[in-house]
């Protein structure tokens, strides 16, 4: 079966850390991917790009905080998350930006591919 899953979510104080992964099972990660996080079950934000040879996107509003970076090895894409803030506070998602042959797509974050269950985050 073609899968993702994200990972590493949970409950922190403001000011913790944590390293979301997503690992990819059944296909190869050989386009870019995205992380996206969603509040309130709809309003989706794009945190940032990795692309196959290595280099970063990050949205203005997730710069120094956020790092993100890929296990080829593992087929798995971290983001790491710093100095946690309440508005963290979000499910995140990963996704492909070439969706893998046999995924099952769906719509989200105003795209259409293969999405994980998400990892919940909540800073409080």
């Amino acid at each position: 079966d073609v899968q993702l899953v994200e990972s590493g979510g949970g409950s922190v104080q403001p000011g913790g850390s944590l390293r979301l992964s997503c690992t990819g099972s059944g296909f190869i990660f050989v386009s870019a991917v995205e992380w996206f996080r969603q509040v309130d079950g709809h309003t989706c934000e794009l945190a940032s790009r990795i692309n196959p040879d290595g280099t970063t996107y990050y949205t203005d509003s997730f710069k120094g905080r956020f790092t993100i970076s890929q296990d080829n090895a593992k087929n798995t894409v971290f983001l790491q998350v710093d100095n946690l803030k309440p508005e963290d506070t979000a499910v995140y998602y990963c996704t492909p930006k070439d969706t893998p042959a046999g995924a099952r797509m769906r719509p989200m974050c105003g795209g259409f591919g293969i999405w994980g269950q998400g990892t919940q985050v909540t800073v409080s």
